[in-house]
């Protein structure tokens, strides 16, 4: 049984997440797991795909990127599969996983796809630092501090610090530095 899998990392990517189901569909999938989460968030998904996928079947995706956030994620998912005599297909590589040449040539760009995305996030690192430098990265705008005030006045009602957290959908560490902040200042 050929067994598809797609992922997108945010829910505004619906675009690329049809596509991904058209893809698998056309090469016949029988059946399609899909979520839309971060590659390092939990992806129940991927874990529902696994569990399913019995000897002789071969899990289908769209890219590598989709599958694995890593070549250790990526030699773990291959090695669960093989375990379970899984072949794997990546279709815009026309990679199959059921020869030899398949496997070395998943191992190789599973490597090129982890160096990618490591010299991507230097690049962003030396942007982010660049425009620091120059005074134009400000970083994200604190959000538990306009809320000091609410805090405050809800702590001086009587609620718990949990309580003022969960009402105003801030953290319990971003209270505590609240009321550190305020003594500091006394």
């Amino acid at each position: 049984m050929l067994v598809g899998y797609a992922r997108t990392s945010t829910l505004e990517q619906v675009a690329g997440l049809e596509a991904q189901r058209e893809a698998l569909k056309a090469v016949g999938c029988e059946r399609l797991y899909e979520e839309q989460t971060s590659s390092v968030g939990v992806r129940e998904a991927l874990k529902a795909a696994m569990d399913y996928v019995r000897e002789g079947d071969t899990l289908i995706v769209t890219k590598l990127d989709r599958l694995a956030r890593s070549v250790r994620h990526l030699g773990e998912i291959v090695d669960a599969l093989e375990a379970k005599k899984v072949g794997l297909r990546v279709l815009d590589l026309g990679l199959d996983t059921g020869n030899a040449t398949g496997k070395l040539m998943l191992n190789v760009l599973g490597a090129v796809a982890q160096f990618e995305r490591e010299m991507m996030l230097e690049r962003q690192r030396e942007g982010i630092a660049k425009a620091k430098a120059e005074g134009k990265y400000k970083g994200r705008r604190p959000t538990a501090k306009s809320k000091a005030c609410d805090v405050r006045a809800l702590l001086a009602d009587g609620l718990t610090k949990r309580e003022v957290a969960q009402r105003l959908c801030i953290s319990e560490r971003s209270i505590f530095r609240m009321i550190k902040e305020k003594e500091s200042q006394f």
